[in-house]
């Protein structure tokens, strides 16, 4: 009958208030006579696990940025309008290979002129050599006509240099990553068009935060993730760390190496994180199991025993336990707040 089916709700039992308990009908008996029934009221089940040995990973995690390790920019020395436009983004390029040509027209003329004064002041300096010799002329006369040429040839350098500029050349063999400007239009003076990234393998910016930038030093193991490699993991190496902070964001920039043939492009965003401590034979428990205050519950002869733990490195899933365990430990996981120290417990059927 259902009035042999009690349910206790929000009443103390075994000292714990606020517990809910089915009492079920275990045996229907005259007690002594007396006419009454007898009840057994069940423990609570639990799920219990061991723990497990395993690689235990400290890490710091931070946000990065792939970027060319050293980066060049090419720009116009003086405002012209771009005439030839011969490379492009992606293009590998050879050190001393045209990218692009400016209008020169007005430096041509220039220079048109100034070697026209050039050969003028050489044949004057020969006659003035042949006049000097015979003594026909002074000294002072012959240095005018050395010094008209010297300065010739000084402003012939000079146009010759500024017509190069018009010219934007591969300073080192290199890739293009980016252009800016179109053939015909105006380019103003140190505007750049190319950027290049040359001389080594791109690496990865990332921004630590300054409570952490202690724990991070050279040498150590970065593991790297991807939106665009959601499957793959790449590891890397802290290869610098700057030595001065940016006091708004409080954090500092550690520079990545990356492994040949990184997949990942400039300026894509990433996930590291800063290898700081690896242990290979940890001993690890489930997060779920931890309590507050690093509290866990075990089983022991079917009573329940809160133990304190020491945690070291803290994973997504599961916890590295540095004392306070053993492997022989039954612990009861997820934690239960419902469960009080040496209450009687028992284990759910598929626990270990």
């Amino acid at each position: 009958s259902s009035d042999h089916l009690t349910i206790l709700d929000n009443y103390p039992y075994l000292g714990q208030p606020h517990k809910l308990y089915w009492v079920g009908v275990v045996s229907l008996s005259l007690a002594l006579g007396a006419g009454g029934y007898a009840y057994k009221i069940l423990p609570p089940s639990v799920e219990a696990v061991t723990p497990s040995r395993g690689t235990a990973v400290e890490a710091i995690y931070a946000t990065g940025t792939v970027e060319p390790t050293i980066q060049i920019s090419l720009s116009p020395k003086s405002t012209g309008r771009m005439t030839e436009l011969l490379a492009d983004e992606g293009q590998t390029v050879k050190k001393g290979d045209i990218l692009a040509k400016f209008e020169d027209d007005d430096l041509a003329a220039v220079i048109e002129q100034i070697d026209a004064q050039v050969v003028l002041a050489k044949k004057e300096l020969e006659r003035k050599e042949k006049l000097i010799k015979r003594k026909f002329i002074a000294a002072d006369a012959y240095d005018k006509a050395l010094s008209d040429l010297a300065v010739a040839e000084a402003a012939l350098k000079e146009a010759k240099a500024k017509q190069n500029f018009q010219i934007l050349r591969a300073p080192e063999d290199a890739t293009i990553i980016k252009r800016d400007g179109e053939i015909g239009e105006v380019i103003t003076a140190n505007t750049p068009v190319f950027y290049l990234s040359c001389c080594a393998q791109n690496r990865i910016s990332a921004e630590v935060d300054e409570e952490d930038i202690v724990r991070v030093k050279t040498g150590q193991k970065v593991l790297i993730q991807s939106d665009a490699f959601p499957d793959d993991v790449f590891e890397g190496a802290v290869k610098a760390i700057t030595p001065k902070g940016d006091t708004d964001s409080r954090s500092f920039r550690v520079r990545i190496e990356l492994p040949e043939k990184f997949p990942l492009l400039i300026g894509m965003t990433t996930e590291t994180n800063i290898v700081t401590k690896e242990s290979k034979d940890a001993l690890l428990i489930p997060l779920a199991a931890l309590g507050t205050k690093n509290k866990v519950q075990t089983i022991e002869n079917g009573m329940v025993k809160f133990k304190s733990v020491t945690i070291g490195a803290e994973g997504k899933d599961q916890a590295e336990i540095l004392s306070g365990l053993d492997e022989s430990s039954k612990i009861i996981s997820p934690f239960r707040n419902d469960l009080i120290d040496n209450q009687e417990v028992r284990v759910r059927a598929g626990g270990q």
